[in-house]
């Protein structure tokens, strides 16, 4: 009895919601557009249920449904309609609000519409993409096939295929700061060594130092104390094939031999093995017993070296020259350069030369070996049992086929240009700008450093002579100070120059035109004149002139 009492005390404290919404009165409104979707995409086959987000902020008027309402799905995301109820309107909708889904459901049908169709791929577009790619791929192989025939054309030395896939002695390319070595060293051009001959003079300056050191103190040169110490001064790999390049390029450096019983004081090397000793070829002083490895030496070896390798590099130039359409021939005490078509890293390497061996030592291998050495010691039976070791052994086994050294590749010279590569160009016009172009070229090679300093001074003058008229005309005044017009023009001109080189530059502008810019000496103290009535362009002009003559001399 107490237990229907208290169910019927909670039943009447808690009515249900059917009672609720009874009570409520329905709500006459507008409804606002943000409730109505103006598409909404229908669940397809392959889609996951979600369940409805809640409202957010519902309004007062609203009524919030019970958590088992919420949580349950609407019925039209079931049967797969296009917009879900509003949510103030679970039992009773109204008929405006039926009205506007009718018309949200007919507005929003085309943007679905042409949504769907902008999603799906044209054909067009891909078959035209196509045909573009192809025309660019032909495009390409014409501008390639044009640029060939403008070279032949032009009669000008052609590259070596292979000149941007040199390959190290491992048969690995080489990377781009080896092969473009010579293009990227400071200062005015000269004659460069090759990354490789540069690596190789730098070798033999750590091998002369280890081996002085050791020389001097009257302890055996090995080349394993050798190696240790250039690789630890160089950080890079020393092996014997350097040695046998740093022979080829300087015999006279060094002696070598294979010797036993050095003391190494290591345990991986065995007093009884061979090893390659070094020892420096020394022009014996007068007065002294025995000659040492000083510094002057060191430096004039070192000096000797380079030499060798700068000639070494001279011979594959010549060979260059002398390929060229017309072939060029410049005398080696003139030659400051090389030739600007000339590829300095692309030089063949130093082939290595032969060190000594260490003798061969029998040593018995096979049965049939032991046999031969020790037939007297054996009876019959055991003789005869070796013997047929030795055939079973010898059948299986094929004879080892000798290695065949690599034979060096010579470099590869540029094909000369045909002379009936230009039609409609006479033959002498041709010949005649060749010639200037070579004369051109061998004026440049044989240019000493003064004369390209000046050069780079000259032009440089004609932005100066701007320059310095603007700093004039800013001043106002006739005359201008060495140092004030040095330190205006340093601030006004686009690079970074000292006022020492800047005055250098006025004092050669003045010696080109005394008449326009003239310096006077006051005390101590130099004064610059300018003509402000001359005209700007004439005197820009003239020294364009002038630094053109000058380059073509």
């Amino acid at each position: 009895m107490a237990q229907r009492r208290l169910t019927d005390f909670f039943a009447r404290r808690r009515p249900g919601v059917s009672a609720t919404l009874r009570r409520a009165k329905p709500a006459w409104r507008t409804p606002s557009p943000a409730k109505s979707a103006p598409c909404a995409a229908a669940p397809g086959p392959g889609s996951s249920r979600k369940r409805a987000r809640p409202p957010a902020e519902p309004t007062r008027d609203e009524r919030v449904p019970p958590a088992r309402k919420r949580l349950r799905l609407p019925a039209d995301a079931v049967s797969g309609s296009s917009s879900p109820a509003a949510p103030g309107s679970l039992e009773h909708p109204s008929p405006q609000s039926k009205a506007t889904k009718k018309t949200a459901r007919s507005a929003g049908g085309q943007p679905c519409l042409a949504a769907q169709e902008n999603k799906v791929p044209s054909e067009v577009t891909l078959s035209e993409l196509k045909s573009c790619l192809q025309r660019a791929q032909e495009l390409g192989a014409r501008v390639q096939e044009l640029k060939a025939s403008a070279q032949k054309d032009a009669g000008e030395p052609s590259a070596p295929k292979d000149e941007g896939h040199l390959e190290g002695p491992c048969g690995e390319r080489m990377p781009a700061y080896q092969r473009f070595h010579a293009l990227a060293q400071p200062g005015p051009p000269g004659l460069v060594l090759p990354y490789k001959y540069q690596m190789l003079a730098e070798m033999f300056r750590s091998m002369d130092t280890i081996v002085g050191m050791l020389y001097n103190r009257s302890e055996t040169v090995t080349f394993a104390k050798v190696k240790q110490g250039v690789q630890d001064m160089m950080r890079k790999r020393f092996e014997e094939r350097n040695v046998g390049q740093i022979k080829t390029v300087y015999p006279g450096s060094y002696h070598f031999r294979q010797e036993r019983f050095v003391p190494t004081f290591k345990d991986g090397i065995k007093r009884s093995d061979y090893q390659l000793t070094i020892e420096p070829l020394l022009d014996p002083q007068a007065g002294s017993e025995a000659p040492q490895l000083t510094a002057s030496r060191l430096l004039q070896r070192r000096q000797v070296f380079s030499q060798n390798l700068v000639a070494r590099v001279r011979e594959h130039h010549r060979a260059f020259l002398a390929s060229l359409n017309p072939p060029m021939e410049v005398p080696e005490d003139q030659l400051t350069r090389w030739h600007p078509h000339f590829n300095v890293d692309g030089v063949p390497d130093i082939e290595p030369a032969e060190l000594p061996q260490p003798p061969t030592v029998e040593k018995l291998t096979t049965a049939q070996e032991v046999l031969a050495r020790a037939r007297s010691l054996m009876s019959p039976k055991m003789e005869k049992a070796l013997s047929d070791l030795a055939q079973r052994t010898a059948e299986p086994s094929s004879p080892r086929s000798p290695s065949l050294a690599q034979p060096a590749t010579p470099p590869a010279t540029p094909p000369a240009a045909s002379p009936s590569a230009l039609k409609g160009v006479s033959q002498a016009l041709l010949e005649r700008i060749r010639a200037k172009e070579a004369q051109k070229q061998l004026a440049q090679m044989t240019r000493r450093p003064e004369q390209e300093q000046r050069l780079q001074r000259l032009e440089r003058l004609p932005e100066l002579a701007r320059v310095l008229r603007g700093v004039f005309v800013s001043e106002r005044k006739p005359a201008l100070t060495m140092e004030v017009a040095c330190a205006r023009m340093v601030g006004s001109y686009r690079a970074a120059m000292s006022p020492g080189e800047m005055e250098k530059h006025l004092q050669l502008l003045s010696e080109l035109l005394p008449d326009w810019l003239s310096l006077h000496r006051i005390r101590t103290d130099t004064y610059v004149k300018l003509d402000k009535a001359a005209d700007l362009a004439g005197v820009m002009g003239q020294l364009a002139r002038l630094a053109h003559a000058e380059e073509t001399l």
